[in-house]
């Protein structure tokens, strides 16, 4: 009989954290039935005979154990790691979890139930980092934004606004949407999927407890994803879901981000760009921006405002959470609807 929930565990040289990891598989207080999905991705460490001592512990408490993997010289990538993880399970939910992650004994009966409430969504949940100092700002936008803020900012440079390690769903909706990208380091897999899920009319759901350990380390494999990558990739799907339905649009930022999102654009999405606008009186009296390198004749000449001159809807490169509360407090003073009016995508 298929398990209810499938966890699924890409393994690549992942020794120093895969005991906590796999504690923590044991020690869920779900009730339903459970299976892990083990797909090693070319190990070359003690990862797998670590897999094997707690194969036997979690079988021995009921939780079936499917192992996979093969041993190319080199790995395949995140990607095809989890899809071939997800083909030889069974579960009817499937749980996603990184081998150097821990989860909460709740995390998989309280993603489930929020899944069983919302079948065609990506469920996620808080997070604790680990080290705690690392990534911030980072984490405190995995755990503050607010439910509509889920879908509205999904444009920025944070990627997901679940992260991926949390992320919880039905097998039927992944075999809908799915699956991920195989091209393997250097492919943004999860974003790529996350897209596809929200072109799918995919909804977003953060179940609002810390149900995960997110471990933070440089080498990891989110690490070798070129920023020119995910930068093309957000601009195409800000293209695609946004600004195609926009008669016009004012860039707020006119220094660097906000022109390197101009020069980016498509020449029909560049457009319909009115003005830049900003706070800073030295780009104001400028009066314009030019895109020397455009091809176009005459090369446009584009306004730059101050942000109350401005007319909506925005597009925003000014990071969130950089400005002592100022950007934050501009964008109040303005009484505008975020998703309608602006659109956060730095």
């Amino acid at each position: 009989m298929p398990a209810q929930v499938s966890v699924i565990l890409p393994v690549h040289d992942a020794e120093p954290w895969l005991d906590e990891c796999l504690r923590s598989v044991l020690q869920q207080d779900f009730q339903g039935s459970m299976e892990l999905s083990v797909f090693n991705d070319a190990s070359k460490d003690k990862s797998m005979t670590i897999i094997e001592k707690w194969k036997a512990k979690l079988e021995g408490s009921g939780i079936l154990v499917v192992i996979g993997g093969h041993n190319c010289p080199s790995p395949r990538g995140v990607g095809y790691s989890k899809n071939q993880a997800i083909a030889q399970s069974s579960g009817s939910y499937l749980c996603f979890l990184d081998s150097d992650d821990v989860m909460m004994p709740q995390r998989i009966r309280l993603q489930h139930e929020a899944a069983v409430r919302h079948p065609t969504s990506i469920i996620g949940c808080q997070v604790r980092r680990e080290p705690p100092n690392s990534t911030e700002r980072y984490t405190r936008w995995i755990n503050q934004l607010a439910p509509d803020q889920l879908l509205t900012q999904v444009f920025t440079s944070h990627g997901p606004t679940v992260v991926m390690p949390t992320w919880f769903c039905s097998r039927a909706w992944f075999s809908h949407v799915g699956p991920f990208d195989e091209g393997g380091r250097g492919v943004p897999e999860d974003l790529l999927f996350f897209y596809d899920h929200l072109r799918r009319g995919g909804g977003v759901v953060r179940v609002d407890q810390s149900l995960l350990l997110y471990r933070f380390r440089p080498g990891s494999a989110t690490q070798a994803i070129l920023e020119s990558t995910i930068w093309t990739h957000r601009v195409c799907f800000l293209e695609e879901r946004a600004l195609r339905h926009w008669a016009s649009f004012t860039i707020w930022n006119a220094g660097r981000q906000g022109r390197r999102l101009y020069r980016s654009l498509s020449k029909g999405a560049r457009r319909k760009v009115v003005a830049f606008c900003d706070v800073d009186e030295k780009k104001i009296k400028k009066g314009f921006y030019c895109y020397e390198e455009s091809q176009e004749r005459p090369k446009s000449r584009v306004p730059i405002l101050h942000f109350r001159a401005a007319r909506p809807p925005f597009v925003i490169c000014v990071k969130l959470d950089l400005t002592g509360g100022a950007l934050e407090d501009n964008l109040r003073s303005l009484h505008l609807q975020e998703g309608r009016d602006f659109l956060h995508f730095s």
